[in-house]
């Protein structure tokens, strides 16, 4: 199982397009409303989650969680508490934790990106605690998987898709929605 959560005020392609990505390559992954059931995303678009934060289980099953970045979503994000423990629970069980735009700043400020190189949106560099800031738009170091903004929402989807599935499936996925990489 795979969490993407959703505060109110995340920004919706940085939310949707993974889903989707994933989605496509048959992964069973769910939004999660942090602040109800219908979440109203940073430009106006509501969205009904498939379930919200009470509903989750935080076990074998787990394979990533996904944060989407926006304010202030990411804010929201970060001052909630099951997602914390999500975080908390995929970091110590080595679990993917994949985080876009600001979200990033969410690891940092846990220490989770030291010695390792990582991207976010500009201006949240100095939230990344330790971590080496990339020159590319989407990184994957280890368990950890974090991209620059909207703008490469479909890269880190297959990113992700890349690491819970196959190189070969994302490339394949990028091709059938004609997506240049």
């Amino acid at each position: 199982m795979i969490y993407c959560f959703l505060a109110q005020g995340f920004e919706e392609i940085e939310a949707l397009a993974p889903v989707d990505m994933l989605r496509r390559a048959g992964a069973e992954v769910k939004t999660v409303g942090v602040t109800g059931k219908t979440v109203c995303g940073s430009h106006g678009i509501p969205v009904t989650a498939d379930c919200t934060v009470d509903e989750i289980h935080l076990d074998d099953d787990l394979t990533a969680v996904i944060l989407p970045g926006g304010m202030p979503g990411t804010l929201n994000l970060e001052k909630n508490a099951a997602v914390q423990k999500a975080v908390d629970y995929c970091a110590e069980k080595g679990r993917y934790l994949c985080a876009i735009c600001a979200a990033p700043s969410i690891l940092g400020h846990k220490g989770l990106l030291q010695g390792k190189e990582a991207i976010c949106f500009p201006g949240f560099e100095k939230d990344l605690h330790g971590a080496a800031i990339s020159e590319k738009s989407v990184v994957t170091v280890g368990n950890i998987i974090t991209a620059k903004g909207a703008g490469v929402a479909v890269d880190f989807g297959l990113a992700i898709v890349a690491a819970l599935m196959s190189q070969e499936k994302s490339d394949e996925i990028r091709s059938a929605i004609q997506c240049n990489g």
